[in-house]
This record gives C-alpha cells, structure tokens and sequence, in this order.
C-alpha cells in the first residue's frame, strides 16, 4: 500500500487553510487555527486516530468563529479524501464509545462514498469558552461532505459540555482508526459489494 498522506490548501475571501495528513502516523498534532478549544478537539482525532494532523488557518474570527471552524472541517474532509485513496483494502467501518467522567458518546463512520451526518447531541451549554457549541455541527458537516463519509453521531450522556465534545471528538478519532485500519484478509479488495466506493 501507497503513503496514505495529503496537504491541501483552501483560500477564500473568508478563510486561508492548509491541511496536512498522515492516516498511518503516531499522533503527531499541530496546529494554529486562532480558534483554541477547536484545536484541543483536533488534537484528540490525532491522539486517539493516530493520524499525524498539522492545521494552519488563518480566517475572519474577529466577526466570530463560523468560518474557520466550518472551513476546517472541509479542508480536513478534502485531505483524507485524498489521502485514502481509492479504498481497496480498507475496514471501511468503524465505532467507537469513549466516556469521560459522566460524559459518554458513540460515533459510527462508514467510508462510503455517500455524505451523510446523523448528530444527536443536546450540548448543556451554549458555547465552551468563546466556542458556540452549534459549530461542532457545521465542522462535522464540512468533513462529511467533502470526505465523502456517512457519520452517526451520538452523544449519550453527559452534564459538563466540555465534557460532552471531548468524549465525541475521542471517538471519532477512534472510530476513524478502526475504519482506515488496512484489513489483512482483504488488502487487496474493495470493501463493497458494488466493487468501488
């Protein structure tokens, strides 16, 4: 199998942003964003996903943070796409629940080839520090659409919103993880009975 690596830049009147990726890494993160707990949620993808992440971005967050995190979110969907290749010998599923204290969600991905975002998650709080909490959803969908993933997101329980996003950005790196696994039995076959994804 091929490096399963990317960089891709996204400029627009709004944002600029560069997005490197290694799917095969050690966790190695970067990133400089203007947008803090944003990168805290990317560095766990990176930890728990393995998945080497360096971020730049500059965007319009002195209007707020709309952009840089939505822009993020599609610039990050466009380097795995990339990066993943044609797909063959993928798991092509993953899940994952991750808890944190009281908190505990569950994600589910497949690569398939299909955007879709399922995300049901009832945020206690309105923002974490200055991060409107609604954003989380704009950056998974940006990553959906461009990645061209289906994505259930749940978040099960959970009083402390912190909490709630960390433990849905765990497993989300997790769920990654196990879908970008390259499956020994099959390295060399499409993971669809369709014969591409």
């Amino acid at each position: 199998m091929t490096e399963r690596k990317a960089t891709v830049s996204r400029d627009t009147l709004e944002t600029q942003i560069t997005v490197s990726v290694n799917l095969d890494g050690t966790g190695e993160f970067k990133a400089e964003t203007g947008v803090p707990f944003l990168e805290h949620m990317m560095e766990q993808i990176s930890r728990h996903g393995l998945i080497d992440l360096n971020i730049h971005a500059n965007g319009d967050t002195h209007i707020d943070d709309h952009h840089t995190v939505e822009d993020i979110g599609i610039t990050l969907g466009q380097a795995f796409a990339k990066a993943v290749g044609d797909k063959k010998g993928i798991m092509r599923y993953g899940h994952a629940y991750c808890p944190l204290d009281e908190a505990l969600s569950r994600v589910v991905i497949d690569f398939s080839g299909r955007p879709g975002l399922d995300m049901n998650v009832e945020f206690t709080r309105a923002a974490i520090g200055k991060l409107d909490t609604q954003l989380f959803w704009e950056f998974f969908q940006g990553f959906v659409n461009h990645a061209g993933v289906t994505l259930h997101i749940d978040n099960i329980k959970g009083f402390n919103a912190h909490h709630q996003a960390e433990t849905i950005f765990k497993a989300f790196g997790r769920a990654l993880r196990h879908a970008l696994e390259v499956d020994q039995r099959a390295a060399d076959k499409m993971p669809s009975t369709k014969g591409v994804l």
